[in-house]
């Protein structure tokens, strides 16, 4: 299996180290560092810069990729539309990200059309 950066057991430090020299969880014993909250962090997304966003998004209208995962999604497939998005994009993470996107946008269609 993979590790990520932080548990890998030849790093002094990493998570749980016993303080001995051999052993999975060798290394020293240290003290996990607090980190500061980035501005970056705490920061959204701006009023002007939703407003932007979304005449940008009224001109160009939408990507293949969302136009095709929203027709896979009004058929019911969100399977098929989660693997287009990870051969398209390259990872899970953002494929499931993409299919969130897609849904949210047919969402936010089905109401303006309600409301009209």
């Amino acid at each position: 299996p993979r590790r990520s950066r932080g548990d890998s057991p030849t790093m002094p430090g990493g998570v749980d180290s016993t303080g001995l020299a051999v052993g999975l969880k060798k290394g020293f014993l240290v003290e996990k560092r607090v980190m500061k909250v980035k501005p970056s962090q705490r920061r959204k997304e701006g009023k002007h810069v939703a407003f932007v966003r979304g005449i940008i998004r009224e001109i160009a209208g939408y990507s293949p990729l969302e136009r095709r995962g929203m027709e896979l999604l009004k058929n019911g497939r969100d399977k098929r539309v989660l693997k287009l998005c990870k051969k398209r994009l390259g990872t899970h993470k953002r494929a499931k990200q993409c299919r969130e996107k897609c849904q949210n946008l047919l969402r936010a269609a089905g109401r303006a059309t309600t409301k009209k």
